[in-house]
């Protein structure tokens, strides 16, 4: 099955994804996730539609601009997380604002970590 990857960035208004493809750019826009990736299949399934060539959600991967994410989740304090993941509080700050490129192994770093706060949360059953 091929995964199609597009980049989701947030505004005040929702989120927008994108793809760059030879003959033009493919774009989506929804208030939600769940928005987003209907928008972004019926895009790129009108983008390709004199070649047949086709999609479903399934095939699609969203990949999260770092500043875009915790713009988004500002409930994720980036000082909190840097401390988390062992990471130098001034590295993550310096990917989340542009001034560095995240490398792969950081980002995979990154992206572990926040696999690994979700998991925990949706493992919790109830409060004391």
């Amino acid at each position: 099955m091929k995964i199609v990857k597009f980049t989701v960035e947030k505004n005040q208004d929702g989120y927008w994804a994108h793809r760059e493809e030879s003959n033009g750019l493919i774009a989506g826009y929804g208030q939600t996730i769940t928005e987003l990736k209907a928008d972004v299949v019926q895009a790129y399934n009108l983008f390709f539609e004199d070649t047949k060539k086709t999609i479903t959600e399934d095939q699609i991967t969203f990949l999260f601009d770092l500043s875009s994410f915790f713009e988004l989740h500002k409930e994720i304090s980036p000082t909190g997380f840097a401390k988390r993941i062992k990471m130098q509080n001034s590295q993550l700050s310096e990917y989340i604002n542009g001034k560095r490129t995240v490398t792969p192994k950081q980002a995979a770093k990154i992206l572990t970590g926040l696999k690994e706060l979700g998991k925990e949360l949706t493992e919790m059953a109830e409060f004391a």
